[in-house]
């Protein structure tokens, strides 16, 4: 196994690591809104919060060599069901034709205030 650390992706704010490699796939944490320059969520609600944590997701997975086409699945957490035509929307926009399997989980209210979080897995090609 492999910690992979984004140079200017999201720092962990605990005890892990944005991503790890094993088994030729790359196991993307949690990954909240928060902008990495920043450290603030971006403005726009729901449909803001996605994309940025889509980019999050995107920049470990560049890390670890790979990219968003070789994603096999994503688990979105929503602090409320009523986000997830929302949530479908920017998805599909971020995706395009490529399908990953996915859940959307509404759970209780998630870590400082963010709307979503979405963690992912997603092949790594040979080189």
């Amino acid at each position: 196994m492999k910690g992979v650390f984004p140079v200017d992706g999201p720092k962990p704010n605990g005890h892990y690591v944005p991503g790890v490699i094993s088994h030729g796939s790359v196991y993307v944490s949690g990954q909240l809104p928060f902008d990495p320059k920043t450290g603030k969520l971006p403005d726009g609600g729901i449909r803001a919060q996605v994309k940025q944590a889509l980019k999050n997701v995107e920049s470990v997975i560049k890390a670890a060599g790979s990219d968003m086409d070789c994603v096999v699945q994503c688990r979105i957490y929503i602090p409320d069901v009523k986000y997830w035509d929302d949530v479908n929307d920017v998805y599909a926009s971020f995706f395009g034709a490529h399908r990953p399997a996915r859940v959307v989980v509404p759970s209780s209210e998630l870590h400082r205030g963010a709307l979503c979080e979405i963690e992912a897995v997603a092949e790594i090609p040979e080189a």
